[in-house]
């Protein structure tokens, strides 16, 4: 006569009661987000979160009903439905990514093989929503993350240098000031002039009408115009039956151009205006920049300004590398620790170089 399974422990229910919450929770997240898309995306976050609703069935299975107590969340299942709820669907699909690689469900017997597959596919669906997000945030967000870092760490080195040397406060704050208004106005006529030849080299490369007007006498039997052709990309065979269509159509008094659509010509992303993107610059810049400079712009001088600037760009550096973290699905606390030294090892060449050239700051 068969024996029946044992009966669970208390431990393997609390765990299973665990799985419960997560599940409602992460289902509870993509119909969020679904309820923020439109088309596709929301048919498929919708999938997701029907997915989590059968590894939720299979968890109230075990338990043989709804708990009378089930466990508060978990700090990272709500701050994703935070994210979920308030920013945008890039950020919160970034953190759902993380989640989904994390599953248990693969050291666990009491999930099943199928279970443990779901999660995996899952991660692999998020992060194909995430790459969409990233795509069209990628420009934006360099520039972002760029010019506010590069203002950091520029300025803070500055400031850290001069302060070094022993200098008046004030020649401190003029240098942090001047460095800021000298980067950002860098910066921005740098951007100007990078988006303005950009799409200066996209305008000589499109094709012009220059020849049109002389295509309806060309011999239609010798002529150069597949060459043209050529030299975009296209086969000689299907440049040459271009050239006698387009020559035909001229000839019998149509209007035939060589602007158009032709194969494997691409000019590439879309620029945006040169002065949007050197405005964004400017601010971007300044935006770090003015960080280490707070602490003598409200009268603090010496070791006590030296290490508050320190502190304040140290937590400026630990949140843009967070955001890159999460953005790019990497772990937030490394790339979080690798800006803070890359930023805090920049200034402290510049602190030992002005201690070598001045006198104490303390």
């Amino acid at each position: 006569m068969p024996t029946s399974p044992p009966a669970a422990t208390a431990r393997e229910r609390r765990r299973w009661a665990r799985y419960l919450v997560d599940e409602r929770a992460e289902a509870e997240v993509y119909r969020r987000l679904a309820a923020r898309r439109t088309g596709e995306e929301r048919a498929i976050l919708l999938a997701l979160a029907d997915a989590e609703g059968r590894h939720e069935a299979h968890w109230l299975a075990l338990l043989g009903g709804e708990p009378a107590r089930l466990p508060r969340r978990s700090a990272s299942t709500v701050v994703l439905g935070f994210m979920a709820a308030h920013f945008g669907t890039v950020f919160a699909l970034a953190l759902a990514q993380n989640a989904e690689a994390r599953s248990p469900y693969d050291d666990d017997p009491a999930a099943t093989p199928t279970m443990a597959a779901d999660e995996r596919v899952h991660h692999e669906v998020v992060r194909g929503l995430a790459a969409r997000g990233r795509r069209r945030l990628s420009g934006v967000f360099r520039a972002a993350v760029f010019g506010a870092n590069d203002g950091l760490v520029s300025n803070l080195a500055l400031v850290l240098g001069i302060g070094a040397t022993g200098v008046a406060p004030q020649f401190v704050l003029f240098s942090g000031v001047a460095g800021l208004l000298a980067g950002a106005l860098s910066m921005g006529a740098g951007e100007y002039v990078s988006v303005r030849s950009q799409r200066e080299l996209l305008d000589a490369a499109r094709p012009s009408d220059y020849a049109d007007g002389a295509l309806g006498d060309l011999d239609l039997d010798a002529n150069e115009l597949a060459l043209v052709y050529r030299t975009r990309g296209m086969s000689p065979d299907a440049a040459e039956a271009r050239a006698r269509d387009v020559v035909g159509v001229a000839r019998d008094g149509g209007s035939g151009s060589l602007v158009g659509p032709v194969t494997d010509e691409d000019e590439g992303e879309v620029v945006g205006g040169a002065w949007r993107a050197a405005g964004s610059s400017f601010l971007f810049f300044a935006s770090g920049a003015v960080v280490p400079v707070l602490p003598w712009l409200f009268g603090l001088s010496g070791l006590p300004a030296v290490l508050l600037a320190l502190a304040l760009v140290g937590l400026a550096l630990l949140a843009t590398g967070a955001l890159v973290g999460i953005l790019s699905g990497a772990p937030p606390l490394a790339r979080a620790l690798r800006q803070l030294a890359i930023g805090w090892g920049a200034a402290a060449v510049t602190y030992v170089l002005g201690l070598l050239f001045g006198v104490s700051v303390g």
